[in-house]
């Protein structure tokens, strides 16, 4: 018996999935302003309580907390539980953007407010478009996705250029040298391309980053909302 394919099954006869996708738009519309400033982060859906990146995830989610922005996760288990669980112990604002998958994708108890997505594509547009920086923490193919999707709108100018910090040098530094020594190197991106991304090992530094641009930006940020 063949899978079935969310994408693949889309066909000109079921345009009637125009709602369903609609509805998801309609959904994060409504709800994503009332939270922002926010601090998007991404990272792997497997790492348990105890690990590193996870702990180091929650400590920056209550430390942003803290200062008042409002952290928003995928709304699964591993670091996008670690972040809305460090924004929930420091009685900020929790917000999961889950997303329907096998398996993987039940939503972490640590979210307070929580929107359920059918599609990929605008649970993405949801978790770049109200935030105010990104936090990348060492993740799989969904990570990896996130983190080249944000950077695409942000080099070909379909979203402004805000703070995209990589936690974790030893599980980073590798893609940077790919990217210089196989992707800039043939003349892929530019050299400034380079700089559309940071890596810091340094919660205090991230949050330094993040507070210190949205000092600067604050008017524009809350004028598009």
């Amino acid at each position: 018996m063949l899978e079935k394919y969310q994408i693949n099954e889309l066909k000109k006869e079921e345009a009637w999935r125009l709602f369903r996708i609609i509805g998801d738009f309609v959904d994060g519309f409504d709800v994503m302003p009332q939270y922002v400033p926010a601090v998007t982060i991404f990272g792997s859906s497997r790492v348990k309580e105890g690990d590193k990146f996870y702990e180091a995830a929650r400590e920056l989610a209550y430390k942003l907390a803290k200062r008042g922005f409002s952290i928003v996760t995928g709304g699964g288990p591993g670091i996008m539980e670690a972040g809305n669980r460090g924004a929930y112990e420091a009685g900020g604002n929790s917000i999961g953007l889950n997303i329907d998958i096998p398996l993987e994708q039940l939503p972490n108890k640590y979210a307070k407010v929580q929107l359920n997505f059918h599609y990929f594509f605008a649970r993405k547009v949801m978790l770049v478009k109200y935030a105010t920086a990104y936090v990348l923490f060492p993740g799989g193919y969904g990570t990896l996705d996130e983190l080249t999707e944000t950077l695409v709108l942000i080099q070909t100018k379909k979203l402004k250029p805000f703070p995209v910090i990589l936690y974790g040098s030893e599980y980073w530094n590798g893609f940077y040298q790919w990217i210089k020594e196989q992707v800039l190197s043939r003349g892929y991106i530019s050299e400034e391309d380079l700089n559309l991304f940071q890596i810091s090992d340094d919660i205090d530094e991230i949050i330094t980053i993040i507070t210190d641009f949205y000092a600067q930006h604050e008017e524009d940020i809350l004028s598009e909302f």
